[in-house]
């Protein structure tokens, strides 16, 4: 959600018709991304991490498929991410995530092979 890119596809109609609370939200989203401590690609591995945990495979491949593409995040730390999400939430969640993150490396692939046509 960095830079005003928000995934939920309501948002462009909050913007739309409410612009305030629209603002407001890109403000929180401001305060929570603000890399006091953490860099971003750290805390968009946590995002990758909590949206993985909750089963939600839309977000889940939003969130990583950002991440690699824009952040430059690697496999390997993607599965480092949901290595936590095993722990903490268990094989379902896990065994998802992992197919997600198959599908987001294909699409990604794919994307390149045909930038490159």
């Amino acid at each position: 959600m960095k830079q005003q890119v928000f995934y939920g596809k309501g948002m462009p109609l909050v913007k739309q018709e409410n612009p305030e609370l629209y603002n407001a939200i890109v403000a929180l989203n401001d305060a929570v991304f603000n890399g006091k401590v953490l860099d971003y690609k750290t805390q968009k591995l946590i995002a990758i991490a909590i949206t993985a945990a909750s089963g939600d495979k839309r977000g889940t491949f939003k969130q990583i498929y950002s991440g690699m593409n824009h952040l430059a995040i690697t496999h390997d730390e993607v599965m480092d991410a949901l290595n936590m999400v095993l722990l903490t939430s268990g094989m379902p969640p896990f065994i998802k995530a992992v197919r997600v993150l198959e599908k987001v490396e294909k699409e990604i692939e794919a994307d390149k092979k045909q930038c490159k046509s």
